[in-house]
């Protein structure tokens, strides 16, 4: 239920010339709002010029609510913020050009509560990002990026301040948690100036990393949401159309090949996904797909199912902070917005109904719940599967795209 991934590295910036749309640069994935994996609370930098502050958003109550955080100084416009579970938000400064100080911030009657974690060095030309909330909703990681190796450290939820728990050769961005417990994150890896190809890393196993993505040997496979229940990937790759990303779909640990909709491919805006229905066990074409569309006129909502052959489009509320928003498990789609008269609202988007899906996309759905369940065909619970790459995808199956 995040809102979107870390965006690209400058260096993914300066290597990557498509885009998904012609004359449109597609939106970086910041969205100045970050929701719970659990969707309860979200945090954002509020005010106005430079009089800034941390602000948490309750979602999960009768009507949503901000409170803000302020401290003695205003924060910096490039401080990061990243909601827990608890209802306290992480702040991740960055002091002196190098060094980042993390801390936690909580209403404490009147005022803010703060309780300070540490500090991890990014000297030279290395940077620090937060990664998505993660799934417990107690941990809090963050990428340290560097030259030639990207280092992740546990930032809030340790026994001792900050502590570095893997190290990944290559530059890497990103960042989709792939499981229910935080065990397994996906990351955006380029090493030695090759493409980029999506990996896993395992926390559990001391950062051990496995292939995700190869769609093509020299295809940028990126990752950009993951849906646990179901095991929906939503990915970005020039597979298809080299020089120019497009948007596909993938079922972790299945056989299915990616699959490009040329529905979602619009001439002239910027499509991204940023919320999946969640709670569709084993049925990855029927998760809801939430998307963020970018043209020149301004920011729109898509909605889309891999199972349907078309894309909704929805206008969206004053004031949305756009990019950001999360599914409810009924389908229901809400969009935080803010405007001088609602600082804090969330508005409940109905989309349009969908197409019956086509006979060969339930087949595809039977295919895809077999390949993901348990021994013998039987689906069980929900279990943490360790990522095997996806099947090299042909990019047309001898039917129209859907």
């Amino acid at each position: 239920m995040t809102a979107c991934a870390i965006e690209t590295t400058a260096e993914d910036d300066d290597r990557d010339g498509g885009h998904p749309a012609r004359g449109v640069r597609p939106a970086a994935c910041t969205t100045g709002l970050t929701i719970t994996a659990n969707g309860a609370y979200a945090a954002r930098l509020a005010g106005v010029g430079d009089a800034l502050y941390a602000e948490r958003w309750t979602l999960d109550g009768p009507e949503p609510y901000a409170v803000p955080l302020p401290l003695d100084q205003p924060e910096e416009p490039g401080t990061q913020l990243l909601p827990l579970a608890d209802g306290r938000v992480l702040v991740a400064r960055r002091v002196d050009g190098r060094r980042n100080t993390f801390s936690l911030l909580y209403p404490t009657g009147p005022a803010t509560g703060e309780l300070r974690l540490g500090a991890v060095e990014a000297p030279g030309s290395e940077h620090l990002v937060l990664l998505p909330p993660s799934p417990d909703g107690i941990c809090a990681y963050a990428l340290c990026v560097g030259p030639e190796t990207s280092t992740l450290w546990l930032v809030a939820g340790g026994a001792f301040g900050p502590e570095q728990v893997a190290e990944v050769p290559g530059r890497c961005s990103g960042g989709v948690w792939l499981d229910r417990t935080g065990r397994m994150l996906a990351l955006d890896r380029r090493q030695a100036g090759g493409p980029v190809k999506a990996v896993a890393v395992d926390l559990e196993r001391g950062g051990e990393v496995t292939p995700l993505l190869q769609i093509t040997e020299d295809s940028d496979d990126r990752l950009l949401l993951a849906d646990p229940d179901s095991g929906l990937l939503l990915i970005r790759s020039d597979a298809p159309s080299p020089g120019h990303d497009r948007l596909g779909w993938g079922v972790l640990g299945s056989l299915l090949p990616v699959r490009f909709p040329e529905c979602l491919r619009l001439d002239d805006a910027a499509v991204t996904p940023f919320a999946v229905q969640p709670g569709q066990v084993l049925m990855p074409e029927t998760c809801a797909v939430a998307l963020r569309i970018d043209a020149a006129g301004g920011s729109w909502v898509g909605t889309w199912q891999p199972a349907a052959r078309r894309m909704g489009q929805l206008a969206a509320p004053a004031g949305w902070l756009a990019g950001a928003g999360l599914w409810t498990p009924e389908g229901v789609l809400r969009l935080p917005y803010a405007t001088a008269g609602a600082p804090c609202g969330l508005a409940d988007v109905e989309a349009p109904p969908e197409p019956s899906p086509e006979p060969a996309a339930v087949a595809a759905a039977a295919a895809s719940a077999g390949s993901a369940a348990g021994p013998g065909g039987a689906a069980g619970a929900p279990r943490v599967r360790r990522p095997v790459p996806l099947q090299q995808a042909p990019l047309t199956d001898g039917k129209p795209a859907g």
